[in-house]
């Protein structure tokens, strides 16, 4: 007797906790309306729009290869399966021609769908959620001023259980906490600006730092690094592998150029970042610029005094077309083909975007692993299209896996200080055998052909 009315208990109170659970995680459908005319959208805001679209890189997700820009379809691979990014376009049956504002709002305050259905976190709503009401709608205004785009994506390729969305509720219960944004009053308005932006709309958090097991970001290693697309994202904090510590000056010239003289040329997705800031207001650049210079903090005089000394041995070998060969200390395979095939580019006679980094100053030569700089040796950086960029030769085809370890472990010892990479000759593998898919991005931000997606779009269809 005492078992049974234990176990009818228990019954109760999961069926209360179920009740409960869905009572918290349910959401009603926000009636749709005719979708608005263009003409019914101020331009100013419209405008604005178009600058915070770039800032949050809106079109990189939302654009499929070879697809119309915001009409969605792009695969988004996840640990627990690919999602398909949905169709921002006004398109009124497969776009958000129907949404009103208020439902925008809502899936960027609370990652919410206009049906009430919870979106997957890889809509960054756990950074979105702190957009302010103003910039939600001028982002609205500027959306469904867009060209209409009839494209329906591809179902998401999730297994059970993480095709139920529902579930997506306990996930937000652990890990997000929703806006908006709340300004540091101690801090200065371009600090705030520069917070809010790389927190909010910017969202850089989602790949440069690391996340759990469930897929939340892990905020005790803010900004710590990560590998997205098989390209390491470097750490943006203290532990940044730069050569030369990064600055806030140097941070905005990078951001809107896609370049600087001793970081070099953006790449991997990092490039349609920079191609993006460099068609929004220098102010709004410079405001995250210097948040993140603060972040990761002033360099000690050690760090400070390395990269000095990086800068005068670059110095020294740019005066001298032999310094370079005369300062080789290693021998064999690796520095025969760094000097045939590399050095004509980077020894520092010219300079960044349309030389060689010298790589005394590269933070791939200095990073944890060798990833970027294998696919840098191997796929290149493409040109940009109608406009001078930087540009690298492609060595897959021409060097065997041998012959690229060997290169790779010669380059560390002869340009970095720090030790030999562990796992070289395995990612070295893993990326020429196609184990590793790697998007090959040019300055520009669009993908190298074919297909090809653009990452700039303008202010009016």
């Amino acid at each position: 007797m005492r078992a049974m009315r234990f176990l009818t208990g228990l019954a109760i109170l999961l069926v209360l906790g179920a009740g409960a659970f869905v009572s918290y995680a349910w959401h009603s459908a926000i009636d749709p309306i005719d979708p608005p005319s263009q003409a019914s959208f101020d331009r100013t805001l419209v405008a604005r729009g178009a600058d915070l679209a770039a800032i949050g890189n809106c079109n990189v997700c939302h654009t499929a290869p070879g697809g119309q820009p915001f009409a969605g379809g792009l695969g988004i691979p996840t640990p627990f399966g690919t999602i398909y990014s949905t169709n921002i376009t006004p398109d009124p049956e497969t776009g958000i021609g129907r949404w009103p504002e208020a439902a925008f709002i809502r899936s960027m305050r609370k990652g919410v769908d206009r049906e009430g259905r919870h979106l997957y976190p890889a809509f960054p709503y756990d950074h979105y959620t702190l957009v302010s009401d103003e910039d939600n709608r001028a982002l609205y205004a500027f959306l469904m001023t867009r060209s209409a785009v009839s494209a329906a994506p591809p179902e998401n390729e999730l297994p059970f259980p993480f095709n139920m969305r529902m579930l997506l509720a306990g996930w937000k219960a652990l890990y997000f906490r929703e806006g908006p944004y709340q300004p540091d009053t101690s801090k200065t308005a371009e600090w705030n600006r520069g917070h809010y932006l790389t927190e909010g709309l910017s969202h850089c958090g989602a790949c440069h730092t690391p996340r759990n097991r469930l897929g939340a970001e892990k905020k005790d290693e803010y900004f710590a690094g990560a590998e997205v697309e098989n390209w390491t994202v470097y750490p943006i904090n203290a532990n940044s592998p730069a050569p030369i510590p990064w600055e806030a000056d140097s941070l905005t010239f990078y951001l809107r150029h896609g370049w600087h003289e001793h970081h070099g040329a953006s790449r991997g997705s990092m490039a349609p970042v920079t191609a993006n800031l460099g068609s929004i207001p220098e102010p709004d650049v410079r405001a995250i610029a210097t948040y993140v210079a603060d972040v990761m903090g002033r360099p000690s005089q050690e760090r400070i005094a390395r990269g000095e000394a990086a800068l005068a041995t670059v110095r020294k070998e740019s005066a001298s077309p032999l310094a370079l060969r005369a300062s080789s200390t290693g021998s064999g395979i690796g520095e025969a083909i760094f000097l045939s095939a590399c050095q004509g580019c980077h020894d520092g006679r010219r300079s960044v975007p349309f030389g060689g980094l010298n790589l005394h100053l590269s933070s791939a030569v200095n990073a944890p692993n060798a990833q970027n700089i294998i696919n840098v040796t191997l796929f290149g950086l493409p040109a940009a299209k109608g406009e001078p960029s930087a540009i690298m030769p492609a060595y897959r085809g021409v060097l065997s896996q041998d012959q690229l370890v060997a290169l790779l472990d010669y380059m560390r010892e002869r340009f970095s200080d720090q030790p030999a990479w562990a796992d070289t000759r395995e990612r070295v593998a893993a990326t020429m055998n196609g184990e590793r898919e790697v998007p090959i991005y040019r300055m520009d931000g669009t993908t190298q052909a074919p297909p090809e997606t653009s990452m700039r779009t303008a202010p009016w269809p």
